[in-house]
């Protein structure tokens, strides 16, 4: 038997799998095809395949490369069999797909690495898919790259490398979550991640454009451009390209799970209603953003340290525009936050999801939470709000030293520029100002 072939037709292509040939080269477009099973070993290269429903199931060892695959954007273009015990290694180079790349290890799975490297998910919409892990009070869509460890032993790992993933467009963004990787992760209301682990080296996406078509007012169900879920641990996550959200509920970056460096050099932008720049629940070392966080919705804030760790973060400007969209909230400690530019909202108070709760909050600047210490914090810029009865910035907790040389102002109507309470104390050698209500408030003591 040959150790390649080369096919033009459906039929050409069908006998080639029937025998199991080791290297299956596509010339042109193959219109009309059914499931593709590719045999254990083998390898599809080349040309593009159209298909009227799911596209490739990879078994063991398998290779996709310099392929186009053409799914309905609801089903899967890519996905992995869960029969094999050990998958080898899954490898998909310079794939571009209509529809869910979806590489889930559960049933009978024990093992395996995926190989990603260029991958372009142009179109998928997830929306329907009935897994989805629940952490914080909410459940997660799925991405259109979905690498998932679903098994419940801790004896099952995973690893990947995946590099230079795009999904979606500006005009077409994939619906659910863009990149979806993790592990068994958190059942129910527990805290630490328990089962089959995914274990990353790299992560790194191009532009992303992502929609969830989550239902306003929605409170149980987000989305994500980019989303660590618990049980994956990444060394270094990095997003070369902007990453885009667009509705309700929608997060740009979010952490669930483990990751050693962040770092994003794009734009991150949001546009929806409860869309957060970068949210924080788990661990990371350290984020570095040196693109600007933008968020237009009602309740989309810049960043927000909810739960966990993190080492230090550096953002290059933070802007929010929605009312009830705060720039920079901080629940937990974080040694140092630097941000070259200015943090500045221009929203009032509007309701924002608040892990698993629309909650009634003010587009504040600046606003450390009893629990969310910080050592040093540093703005090139000022910190600004623009909008009406909100407060620049709140302090209830210590920080250690502040730099920022812009000053902290307010500027819209019944506004204030620092409001102190708990363990937090006044700015030094920070210039504060309201143009239309008081400068500082010290709530404790205002009884």
């Amino acid at each position: 038997m040959s150790e390649s072939r080369t096919v033009t037709t459906v039929e050409e292509l069908q006998a080639a799998l029937a025998e199991a040939v080791p290297e299956i080269r596509v010339d042109g477009t193959i219109t009309g095809c059914t499931r593709i099973v590719m045999p254990p070993g083998s390898a599809l290269r080349g040309g593009r395949l159209e298909f009227g429903s799911k596209g490739v199931l990879m078994t063991k060892d398998n290779t996709l490369e310099d392929i186009e695959l053409v799914v309905p954007d609801y089903e899967a273009a890519v996905y992995a069999d869960t029969e094999q015990r050990e998958w080898g290694t899954l490898r998909l180079h310079n794939v571009t797909t209509t529809g869910q790349v979806s590489l889930i290890a559960e049933d009978g799975v024990r093992s395996g690495h995926i190989d990603i490297d260029t991958l372009t998910i142009t179109a998928a919409d997830v929306r329907g898919r009935l897994r989805r892990p629940f952490s914080y009070g909410v459940e997660a869509l799925q991405g259109a790259l979905t690498i998932w460890n679903r098994q419940s032993h801790s004896a099952v790992k995973i690893t990947a490398e995946a590099v230079n993933v795009s999904a979606g467009t500006e005009d077409e963004p994939v619906r659910g979550s863009g990149v979806f990787v993790g592990g068994f992760g958190i059942l129910g209301d527990e805290t630490v991640p328990r089962g089959g682990t995914l274990t990353m080296g790299r992560l790194t996406t191009g532009p992303i454009h992502s929609d969830g078509g989550i239902v306003p007012g929605t409170a149980d169900l987000i989305s994500a451009g980019v989303f660590v879920i618990t049980g994956a641990t990444v060394d270094t996550v990095t997003n070369e390209g902007p990453v885009t959200t667009y509705g309700q509920n929608d997060m740009v970056l979010d952490n669930w799970g483990t990751v050693n460096r962040w770092i994003a050099q794009a734009p991150v932008t949001s546009y929806g209603p409860s869309g957060i720049g970068f949210v924080n629940f788990s661990d990371i070392g350290t984020l570095t953003v040196t693109g600007p966080i933008r968020t237009f919705g009602r309740g989309a804030r810049g960043f927000n340290l909810y739960e966990g760790t993190m080492g230090s973060a550096h953002f290059g400007a933070i802007a929010t525009h929605g009312d009830g969209s705060i720039g920079i909230q901080l629940a937990k400690p974080l040694p140092e936050v630097t941000v070259d530019g200015d943090i500045s909202t221009a929203g009032g108070a509007g309701l924002s999801l608040v892990k698993g709760v629309q909650t009634w909050l003010k587009a504040v600047g600046v606003s450390i939470r009893p629990g969310g210490a910080v050592d040093r914090l540093s703005v090139g810029g000022a910190i600004r709000t623009t909008g009406d009865d909100v407060v620049t910035v709140e302090i209830a907790d210590r920080v250690g030293s502040w730099s920022v040389p812009g000053g902290i102002r307010a500027e819209g109507e019944n506004s204030d520029g620092v409001h102190v309470s708990g363990a937090g104390t006044v700015p030094t050698n920070v210039t504060i100002t309201a143009a239309h209500g008081a400068d500082i408030v010290e709530e404790d003591s205002a009884g």
